[in-house]
């Protein structure tokens, strides 16, 4: 087989970030810069400040990323891009290096969905089983994803309101706990005890969507009441009972979800894919449903450029192209 090496290129957010992958599946090298330090200070991504960043480290990524590969400009396939959803000016700043790099060698522009990238990050680990569903949670998304096959998506259920991972930063903020919120839940989660009772939103009967603004509002006046009362909250127990109520919905309605579309496959995806909790309850619940689970490694959780590779890498495959028009779409639509 003629080698494809695509580039990948990631700006969505807050990680200026490149890499090459081998037909589809090969690592050749993973580059990121992070802002999470830049950002922590603010308690959030703060736009204007990511994209200035973006702009200060896209080249010196993009070329260390073809270093660590070994492959020259002109030996690429393919060159893919985020064109979104995500940060409009951190979006743009990826694309206008991905449209220079295209004009400048001749190589041929993809464009790739944020969110079909997460799922792909899995196929740089083991090669995706087909049908699945996979269950993407990150900051800005929770959705439920059925795929019969390689760039074929289907929409099964989505958040209404807060994403899983924004739900994590909400609370652990007002936990004072420092951005991201995620992680520091999760470890402050592992001394206590979920002694609380936190609401569940299961929705109507037999729907696949979520809902976790309802959950995060009851915890936030769970401290406010104790407050005033002057009551001491045990910040262990609160985040163990908060990320039960999570993981026990998120696990549920996946399993269901594979359950109704009749798939053996599970795919897990997103930042908070690398939830410890999380990790745990889909790995028994599929092992007593006889559903093969696929995890990504901790460093291919979050956003990276591996992903938008190994994603374009099939796009470009089944003859997608982008033009020079390309542009960045902050709400570009998955299906």
């Amino acid at each position: 087989m003629k080698k494809c090496w695509v580039l990948g290129i990631e700006t969505s957010c807050d990680e200026t970030a490149a890499a090459v992958v081998e037909n589809g599946d090969r690592l050749c090298s993973n580059v990121i810069s992070s802002q999470m330090q830049i950002h922590r200070r603010f308690g959030g991504v703060v736009p204007e400040v990511a994209s200035r960043r973006h702009v200060e480290q896209i080249t010196v990524i993009l070329q260390q990323a073809l270093d660590e590969a070994g492959v020259r400009q002109e030996e690429l396939s393919a060159i893919a891009v985020t064109q979104g959803p995500g940060l409009v000016g951190a979006l743009l700043i990826g694309v206008a290096a991905a449209k220079a790099l295209s004009f400048a060698t001749g190589v041929p522009l993809v464009g790739v969905h944020h969110i079909a990238g997460h799922i792909y990050a899995n196929h740089l680990v083991k090669p995706l089983r087909f049908p699945l569903v996979a269950l993407v949670v990150s900051g800005g998304h929770t959705e439920l994803i059925h795929m019969p096959e390689h760039n074929r998506f289907e929409r099964l259920g989505r958040t209404r309101d807060d994403a899983a991972g924004e739900a994590y930063d909400k609370v652990a903020r007002v936990l004072g706990l420092p951005y991201p919120g995620g992680p520091e839940i999760d470890r402050l989660a592992k001394q206590g005890t979920p002694v609380i009772d936190f609401p569940r939103a299961w929705l109507e009967p037999g729907s696949l969507d979520f809902s976790f603004s309802g959950l995060k509002s009851a915890v936030i006046n769970y401290l406010h009441n104790a407050e005033q009362r002057g009551e001491r909250v045990a910040k262990a127990d609160l985040a163990a009972s908060f990320q039960e109520a999570v993981v026990e919905v998120l696990t549920e309605k996946a399993v269901r979800a594979a359950r109704n579309k009749g798939v053996r496959n599970l795919v897990l995806a997103g930042g908070v894919s690398a939830n410890s909790a999380l990790r745990e309850s889909l790995a028994a619940r599929c092992q007593q449903e006889g559903i093969h689970l696929s995890s990504p490694p901790l460093e291919l959780c979050t956003d990276n450029a591996a992903m938008i590779a190994a994603a374009g890498t099939y796009r470009f495959l089944d003859g997608e192209r982008a033009g020079l028009e390309l542009n960045a779409e902050p709400n570009l639509k998955l299906v």
